[in-house]
C-alpha cells in the first residue's frame, strides 16, 4: 500500500473547518468524496492541522494511505476535477509507510490578513478581517516580537482544548504593512486552540493603547486567558505554510 502526501490550498468560507463533522460542510468531506470519486475507496485521511469554520489555507497537507498504480501527477489533475472551485490539489509525492501529515510536521506558519480601511473591499469579502480604526502597524510589530522564544502560552488559548502541555515556541512573529493590508506573520513549532486569532486580538489592544507592549511578557507569565485580548475573527487567518 502507498503512502501519499498532498499539498491543498482552500478557502474556508463556506466551511466548518477541515475536520469531518456529523451533518456540517467540511475540507476533509469534499477531500474524501474526490479521493473516493478516484480511488473508488472511502480512505482515511490525516491532516496536517485543524482549522475552525471560515479559515483558509494556502500550504495544508494531508497523508493517505491508498492502493493503486496512478502516478503523483494525474492524482493532482484526478482530484481537481472532483473538487469544488474553492478546494485545490497543488502537489502530489509518495512518502513513507510510517509518514504523518500531523506528527512529522516541524512546524507552521499562520498568516492573518486585515485591511485597515475605512471602505470595506467587496473583493475581499470573507478573505480578511476589515478593520476601519486606524492600525499602529509599528508598535504591533514591536508587541509581536514578544511572542518569540518558548513559552507556556496557556494565556493565548481558547477554553475547550484537550491539550495538557501549553508551552510552544515561537520561532519568529512580526507585523507588516503593505498599503491598507496589515499582516501578521507568526511561525513556530506549534500552535494551541485558537492561538493565533487571540495573538491577533491582543495586538489590536495594543494598537488601541489598551495594552502596552512590553505588557505582553506579563501576560504570557500569567497564564491567565483573561489579561489577553478578544479572539479575533477566523476570516482572517490562513495557514501559510507547514514544515517538513
Amino acid at each position: 500500500m502507498r503512502n501519499i502526501l498532498i499539498k491543498i490550498a482552500y478557502c474556508g468560507a463556506d466551511y466548518c473547518g477541515f475536520q469531518v463533522q456529523k451533518d456540517k460542510p467540511t475540507v476533509a468531506e469534499k477531500l474524501q468524496d474526490a479521493i473516493e470519486k478516484v480511488f473508488h475507496k472511502r480512505y482515511d485521511i490525516k491532516g496536517c492541522s485543524r482549522t475552525d469554520s471560515g479559515v483558509h489555507a494556502r500550504d495544508f497537507a494531508v497523508s493517505f494511505k491508498c492502493d493503486g498504480s496512478i502516478p503523483c501527477d494525474k492524482i493532482i489533475n484526478a482530484l481537481n476535477v472532483n473538487l469544488p472551485a474553492d478546494i485545490v490539489v497543488k502537489e502530489c509525492e509518495e512518502v513513507p509507510e510510517d509518514f504523518h501529515a500531523r506528527y512529522n510536521s516541524h512546524g507552521k506558519r499562520y498568516v492573518y490578513l486585515i485591511h485597515n480601511s475605512t471602505i470595506r473591499d467587496p473583493f475581499l469579502d470573507k478573505k480578511c478581517l476589515e478593520y476601519k480604526y486606524k492600525l499602529n502597524d509599528k508598535i504591533m510589530d514591536e508587541a509581536a516580537r514578544h511572542f518569540e522564544g518558548t513559552h507556556d502560552f496557556s494565556a493565548f488559548c481558547s477554553a475547550g482544548t484537550t491539550v495538557k502541555d501549553f508551552v510552544r515556541t515561537i520561532y519568529s512573529a512580526r507585523v507588516i504593512r503593505e498599503g491598507d493590508m496589515v499582516k501578521f506573520i507568526v511561525e513556530g513549532d506549534g500552535f494551541l486552540y485558537n492561538m493565533v486569532r487571540i495573538m491577533v486580538g491582543t495586538l489590536l489592544s495594543v494598537s488601541m493603547g489598551k495594552i502596552k507592549p512590553d505588557e505582553i511578557p506579563e501576560i504570557i507569565d500569567s497564564k491567565d486567558r483573561s489579561r489577553a485580548g478578544k479572539t479575533a475573527e477566523s476570516q482572517g487567518l490562513y495557514l501559510d505554510k507547514v514544515f517538513y
